[in-house]
């Protein structure tokens, strides 16, 4: 009982069975109701042809014409059987000649306008009996009052009524049969999706594909989807931890190149900005590592103001840079806030800065504000100028790829952007490469926020 298929039609069968099983009682019961009641009229009318055709006797007695008899009432043993008793005194007066040799018990007399119908068993036969009481006058205004009974043979009935009943057993029987059998190719129909689910599933774990197809019905394409997602979010899982490495080594080029910058200035206190340079490093670290594992998510994360982030990282790249004359104008909306993991957006904002402060010529332009109309994943949007070369229309696709850099001369591993879109597409957000008014490139990213 494992098996869905198997559950369904044994289901379907008992429940099929169960209803055509009450459907042949009713049907039976409703048709011996009726044969009931066609007999009782049957009856009730020949007890009525009885009275019409009766006629004084010579002898005082009454009783019916020949001529008027059916032709069932004067065979002997016909089935059908008629008396009429009298009440001065109390005897039968008349005795159908079908009666001949049966036993039959008609009952006793009965009031003026009194009926009765039942059933007894004559000579091994079940039989039916009807009685009506009947009173007159007669011309010599003598009153008489007369008992009039009908019985009839249940045998006819019974061998219509079994009749009736291997026919009404034989059609369900064969419709049973149509059904469960067409239901049976209709489940096959049914549950032909789930099968191919299953098959696929088996494929995928084979390592034959990759996800799973398209075109489910709406019942099962939201598992199939997120199945997918499931896969996907596995091999991209997969391939985070491969990039961890690369990504390490890129996060951690500006710190240190922030150590080599303090060391020959002989400041104060070196060994205070080179400890904070350390520590960031380390935070670097467990971000990569944590973010490898996990991906990072937007369910029950809250808000992080992105001021204090950008300023942050304005004061580690004007030491970076210290030997670039360089101008990094910071414009943050107040109230912008981020809806996701700080060391994603650190990491973000550090790439796109940097990148800029690398390119640039002497001019850095970073802009930050929130877009109420836009979507749920696209309310931050970060902007990130310069006044360098910029990037070429044919490079912006390239440039977003891992390794890839435009200008081999100027030093970089093209992890950068790489990154960037990484978390770009982990948020759900949206990446545009431009031309930007200083002359530079232009670097626009939505993100989640508020």
């Amino acid at each position: 009982m494992h098996s869905l298929s198997r559950r369904l039609r044994l289901s379907v069968s008992v429940s099929l069975v169960a209803f055509f099983g009450v459907m042949i009682l009713v049907l039976d019961a409703s048709f011996r109701a009726v044969s009931a009641r066609s007999l009782e009229d049957l009856l009730e009318a020949q007890i009525i042809a009885l009275v019409a055709s009766s006629e004084p006797q010579p002898n005082g007695e009454f009783a019916p014409l020949t001529r008027d008899l059916a032709s069932r009432l004067a065979t002997p043993g016909s089935g059908l059987y008629a008396q009429i008793i009298s009440s001065t005194p109390t005897r039968a007066v008349w005795r159908s000649p079908s009666t001949a040799g049966a036993e039959i018990d008609f009952g006793p007399e009965l009031a003026t306008g009194a009926k009765s119908f039942r059933y007894a068993r004559v000579n091994d036969e079940d039989v039916a009996i009807a009685s009506r009481g009947i009173s007159f006058e007669d011309e010599s205004n003598v009153r008489h009052h007369l008992t009039f009974s009908v019985a009839a043979s249940l045998t006819p009935y019974e061998e219509q009524l079994w009749s009736f009943r291997r026919q009404l057993f034989g059609w369900f029987a064969g419709l049973a049969v149509v059904l469960l059998a067409t239901l049976g190719m209709l489940l096959r129909w049914v549950l032909a999706p789930v099968q191919r689910l299953e098959r696929e599933i088996h494929e995928v774990e084979e390592g034959t594909r990759e996800t799973l197809g398209g075109g489910y019905p709406r019942e099962l394409s939201g598992v199939a989807t997120n199945l997918n997602t499931l896969l996907i979010g596995e091999r991209n899982r997969m391939a985070r931890y491969r990039d961890t490495l690369g990504n390490l080594a890129h996060s951690l080029k500006t710190p240190l190149a922030v150590m080599r910058t303090t060391l020959p200035t002989c400041a104060p206190e070196p060994a205070a900005v080179l400890g904070a340079e350390i520590d960031r490093m380390t935070a670097i670290i467990e971000h990569q590592l944590k973010r490898a594992a996990s991906g990072g998510a937007l369910l029950g994360q809250a808000p992080l103001d992105v001021e204090p982030l950008v300023s942050e990282l304005r004061s580690t790249l004007l030491k970076a840079y210290a030997r670039k004359d360089l101008s990094l104008s910071v414009n943050v909306e107040p109230g912008a806030q981020f809806v996701g993991d700080r060391g994603d957006l650190f990491e973000l904002l550090g790439n796109l800065m940097d990148n800029a402060c690398k390119w640039c010529t002497s001019r850095v332009r970073v802009t930050v504000s929130s877009t109420p109309d836009a979507g749920p994943r696209e309310k931050l949007r970060i902007v990130v100028e310069d006044d360098g070369p910029g990037i070429s229309a044919t490079d912006s696709a390239r440039v977003l790829e891992r390794g890839v850099r435009t200008d081999e001369s100027v030093p970089g591993h093209g992890l950068g952007l790489a990154m960037v879109r990484d978390t770009v597409d982990l948020y759900g957000g949206k990446l545009a490469i431009g031309r930007s008014e200083l002359g530079g490139a232009h670097i626009a990213v939505n993100l989640p926020g508020r």
